[in-house]
């Protein structure tokens, strides 16, 4: 039971870096002069956060959680709870801010691609844009912080009653 854990919270957090490196990739390589590919690529985008990213957080979050349940003396690491409550902080800004920025991008460019208030659109696109890009680099920096913590697993013990 513990090595099947282990296996899934090590395979969901690839997956979830990986998500996150993808997502950044197709963003960087957004085509600025094609309105037409920029709404596909945005639709790559919610793609890759709808399937990929938030699966791999979901599943990441409840193995590693369930792995503190199996193998009661991590819950007895500072380190485990570090990890515990900056994924509770992950998810939740991933639901709230990742994937809600993807799916209201593609709709943006959709609607830029399309003619359809393009002004205005555009507008809230480039403002859109700008903040996807902090949120991407600070929930991959998180990530890698919570694979550093399982890696290396500092010694911090809670103190004995």
């Amino acid at each position: 039971m513990r090595q099947t854990i282990k296996f899934l919270h090590t395979l969901s957090s690839a997956g979830l870096i990986g998500a996150l490196v993808a997502y950044l990739l197709v963003l960087w390589k957004a085509p600025q002069d094609s309105l037409a590919q920029y709404a596909d690529l945005r639709e790559t985008i919610s793609l890759i956060a709808r399937y990929i990213l938030v699966p791999s957080l979901g599943l990441s979050l409840v193995s590693g959680l369930l792995s503190m349940m199996v193998h009661r003396p991590y819950q007895e690491k500072r380190w485990a709870w570090a990890k515990a409550f900056l994924g509770l902080a992950m998810f939740e800004s991933t639901l709230a801010i990742t994937q809600a920025k993807a799916i209201d991008a593609a709709e943006l460019a959709a609607r830029v691609a399309q003619g359809d208030g393009a002004d205005k659109a555009q507008a809230l696109l480039t403002e859109a844009l700008h903040g996807e890009w902090n949120v991407l680099w600070a929930i991959l920096a998180i990530s890698c912080a919570q694979t550093a913590l399982g890696i290396w697993r500092p010694k911090l013990e809670l103190p004995k009653t």
